[in-house]
């Protein structure tokens, strides 16, 4: 598993968020920014963005997950 196809899971899961990842072997860094995340408490967010990987995790080909979730307001604050 590399970063690029931990990427492609997500954004086919989010079509309308921005994905990256970093990382490499089974552990990643993802950072995903979407409206979807609007009304959501956090728990409910990661949740959003782990279950786009469940089957590989479930297969061991991703160990660990690090995810951070913004809206785009939230981004925009952040970058300020």
């Amino acid at each position: 598993m590399d970063a690029g196809k931990v990427e492609s899971l997500v954004q086919a899961a989010m079509p309308e968020a921005q994905v990256a990842v970093d990382g490499a072997g089974s552990n990643y860094d993802i950072t995903v920014i979407s409206d979807v995340f609007s009304d959501m408490r956090p728990v409910k967010k990661q949740q959003t963005v782990y279950a786009a990987l469940t089957a590989e995790i479930a297969a061991g080909s991703i160990h660990a997950v690090n995810i951070h979730t913004f809206t785009p307001e939230e981004w925009a604050a952040r970058s300020a």
